[in-house]
């Protein structure tokens, strides 16, 4: 018999069926293996719970209250109590447990923020104040393409060379779950693109060879991270005199803003940003709605 079967906590099927079932990302599988396995540290110094099959929905309850006597936000409560939901379910299937007991705990309320969202004219203007340097020409193909084409960050650091079909302007991307879509872009990000390719194939001529090839890489070769996209923005940022505190995922959102704006049906927004629920998508319907409303503050004289 193997260590996993006589765990009374049953973490390593459970991980197993995440990475190879449900075939989620590996920063996601770390994230649920975070929120478990802490629940499982708890469960048994603090409440002296020997296994899963002890657990009940005030354990969950007094985790949550943990959590959130650290200073936890809403927000990552509601992450626990997922993780912790997706657990009990599984084991729940598995016969391992009778019932789940987070499903009888609430979800932490959390106040509905709309995203940021990045006027037209702002973004043209940071992108135009890139410097035309080979480093530049790089720095303008990353944030073209994350606008034109309204993608993850995780989503474009994962792009490789292959994926890219740039005369037909369209790219493939591998997005949540690594379910992958086909996503247009358009002819600023194809031209920012084309100027960068060269700078790649110099960069690349001494780089790695075991790193499938990425489209977006540093000066040494090796694929940009995360972090690098980052920074690219900050930079970009910086040298626009109205713009501060930027986030990525600002891009995505200004991305969808805009297409709505001009009129695109919501549902081929959902397709474009990978959602896999419209309800997702429909906060953009807010983010439109709040806008209008400050434009009818700032202009009508009865506002």
């Amino acid at each position: 018999m193997g260590g996993p079967a006589r765990d009374p906590w049953h973490l390593e099927p459970f991980f197993e069926h995440l990475e190879w079932e449900r075939n989620l990302a590996p920063r996601t599988l770390a994230a649920y293996r975070r929120e478990v396995e802490g629940f499982r540290d708890f469960a048994t110094g603090e409440l002296a719970r020997g296994g899963v099959a002890e657990v009940e929905a005030v354990d969950v309850r007094a985790w949550l209250a943990h959590l959130r006597s650290r200073g936890l936000a809403p927000r990552s409560l509601q992450r626990s109590l997922a993780a912790l939901r997706t657990w009990f379910r599984f084991l729940a299937a598995e016969g391992l447990v009778a019932a789940n007991p987070a499903e009888l705990v609430p979800h932490p309320r959390v106040e509905r923020r709309l995203p940021p969202t990045l006027p037209a004219d702002a973004v043209g203007r940071m992108l135009d104040g890139i410097p035309d340097t080979p480093a530049g020409r790089r720095d303008r193909a990353v944030l073209e393409l994350l606008y034109g084409a309204g993608l993850r960050v995780g989503e474009l650091v994962g792009i490789g060379l292959d994926d890219l079909r740039l005369s037909e302007r369209l790219v493939r991307v591998a997005g949540k779950g690594r379910k992958e879509r086909i996503v247009p872009f358009g002819g600023k990000a194809e031209a920012a693109i084309r100027a960068y390719l060269p700078e790649r194939a110099r960069w690349r001529a001494g780089g790695p060879r075991d790193d499938g090839d990425p489209l977006f890489v540093n000066q040494r070769g090796g694929r940009l991270t995360d972090r690098s996209v980052r920074r690219i923005l900050d930079g970009a940022v910086r040298r626009t005199a109205d713009l501060y505190n930027v986030h990525p995922h600002a891009l995505r959102h200004a991305f969808a803003t805009h297409l709505l704006e001009a009129g695109m049906d919501l549902r081929a927004i959902q397709e474009l940003l990978g959602h896999a629920s419209l309800a997702t998508t429909q906060i953009y319907t807010h983010v439109d709605l709040a806008r209008l409303m400050e434009v009818y503050r700032n202009s009508h004289p009865k506002a």
